[in-house]
């Protein structure tokens, strides 16, 4: 449960943690507002939330659904939802089967959906011109279907920049292990392309790990936000998971054409608060800072393996993406076991951000099946984040 001291903690940030009841759960504790819920028996987790803004100001949000009743190494299924009241209530428009670790995201006014279509599957795209109540099938290379092959990913940042639409993605054929497997690359389109089209899109060469990285400690990257330097060039920063103390996060260089990726280990590492879990970092042009939502280790937590530790959740900023600090604490549970705040994906929306979160908390059903496999998708609003400070 959230303590005295975290409800004073949201009340002094104005951060906006409205309960919602649904039928069949207890959900008057669970911070947010519930968009969804599914309780631990049903062997069907929450994963993979995402949301965007409309251009008629409503917003969409999306998660799919993994464990061990589902078809998610088949054909996995993404749920897609909707408010027109700015995330004080949600309608459930439709479940899309084939979607699955998927970015929602307009470009020129319409909406579309990029990822996979199932566990480690091809790399696929719909489009939606009604607001997200119907999509287009991927059934080829004309229609949506970009790439065959295996494949990670998860709702990470699709940016506009220099004429191109940017997202990472990893190449999964690198073996058969967790982590190991992934490979980082790149891939771009033409800002005026049919984004159906296979065609359309570059992919730039795959980064392969290196275990000797960090001193040997290196395990995997995975789960790349594209974003712009200062300079005004395209990097792609890693989660990275890695047998060592503190949290870093890898910075890969892109091309501007989109087809060459590098890494310099020497350089190409920085520490990031949260590092180790999946990130979503956004360039602000007010603040001229970058920002993101990250789990960061918080009191009590302290010596725990830092990447399964998603209890706190934080906001975070850089100038440079090199130099990051802690601004604030958004959501803590003092428990760490069943309670998570994770895969944040979150939009600017004037003063405050939005942000759609995989959310693992009590239900009167059990609660949650671990911190990992949650049970809810909740929406939250961090008022006012340009000044928030811990």
């Amino acid at each position: 449960m959230i303590t005295n001291k975290d409800a004073r903690l949201t009340a002094v940030l104005g951060i906006v943690l409205v309960s919602a009841l649904r039928a069949g759960a207890d959900v008057g504790k669970v911070p947010g507002v519930v968009i969804d819920h599914s309780p631990a028996a049903s062997g069907v987790y929450v994963g993979s939330p995402s949301i965007a803004i409309l251009p008629d100001g409503g917003y969409v949000a999306t998660h799919d659904l993994f464990g061990p009743k589902t078809k998610e190494h088949v054909s996995a299924t993404t749920r897609v939802f909707r408010s027109e009241d700015r995330g004080k209530t949600w309608e459930h428009l439709t479940d899309i089967e084939g979607a699955f670790w998927s970015t929602v995201f307009v470009h020129r006014g319409e909406l579309y959906l990029l990822g996979a279509n199932r566990h480690h599957g091809n790399v696929v795209i719909r489009r939606s011109r009604d607001g997200g109540r119907s999509w287009t099938e991927p059934r080829d290379g004309s229609t949506g279907l970009l790439r065959v092959g295996e494949f990670h990913c998860a709702p990470v940042p699709v940016v506009v920049h220099a004429g191109r639409v940017w997202r990472g993605m990893e190449d999964a054929g690198g073996g058969t292990q967790w982590g190991v497997r992934y490979r980082a690359m790149v891939m771009s389109a033409a800002e005026g392309a049919d984004l159906l089209r296979a065609e359309s899109w570059t992919f730039s060469n795959i980064v392969e790990r290196n275990p000797a990285w960090l001193g040997g400690a290196f395990n995997a990257w995975l789960e790349g936000n594209v974003v712009v330097t200062p300079e005004g060039r395209i990097v792609d920063v890693l989660r990275v998971d890695a047998k060592r103390p503190g949290e870093v996060a890898a910075i890969v260089q892109v091309s501007d054409d989109g087809k060459v990726a590098t890494f310099d280990p020497k350089d190409g590492f920085v520490e990031f608060p949260g590092g180790t879990k999946k990130f979503t970092i956004r360039f602000d042009p007010v603040s001229k800072k970058y920002w993101a939502l990250s789990n960061v280790i918080g009191p009590g937590d302290e010596g725990t393996p830092a990447a399964g530790t998603r209890n706190t959740l934080a906001l975070v900023a850089s100038e440079d993406l090199r130099k990051w600090e802690v601004r604030c604490v958004i959501l803590h549970h003092p428990d760490r076991a069943k309670h998570g705040f994770q895969y944040v994906d979150w939009q600017f929306d004037g003063e405050d951000i939005v942000a759609a979160c995989r959310t693992a908390y009590d239900d009167g059903e059990g609660g949650a099946h671990s911190a990992h496999d949650a049970d809810y998708l909740t929406f939250h609003r961090v008022s006012g984040f340009r000044t928030l400070m811990r």
